[in-house]
């Protein structure tokens, strides 16, 4: 299964993230698979980096988002433009 997640970067007690796809049998910080934007809870406000196309790209793939990036995904607006798109499918194909 494909997951979107965090991958922790910066040094010690000064933590950054990138928001990125990778295999869920892969460590937090292994390889992954594409780069789709950063995180950084140390700015004021929170610094919120996603790529919107990439990233609803990867969700239509059937990537999973785990609760923090979905939580992101939901301040950015993009996983609610998602589910949009689910509904939408859903009526069409009825």
């Amino acid at each position: 299964m494909v997951k979107i997640r965090l991958m922790r970067m910066g040094a010690k007690k000064k933590p950054f993230y990138r928001v990125v796809v990778a295999d869920s049998r892969s460590p937090r910080d292994g390889r992954f698979i594409e780069v789709l934007g950063r995180y950084d809870p140390r700015t004021e406000p929170s610094l919120i980096e996603l790529d919107e196309e990439k990233t609803l790209l990867w969700l239509r793939r059937g990537a999973q988002p785990t609760d923090p990036v979905k939580k992101l995904m939901e301040i950015k607006g993009i996983w609610q433009r998602f589910m949009e798109e689910k509904v939408k499918e859903g009526k069409g194909a009825g």
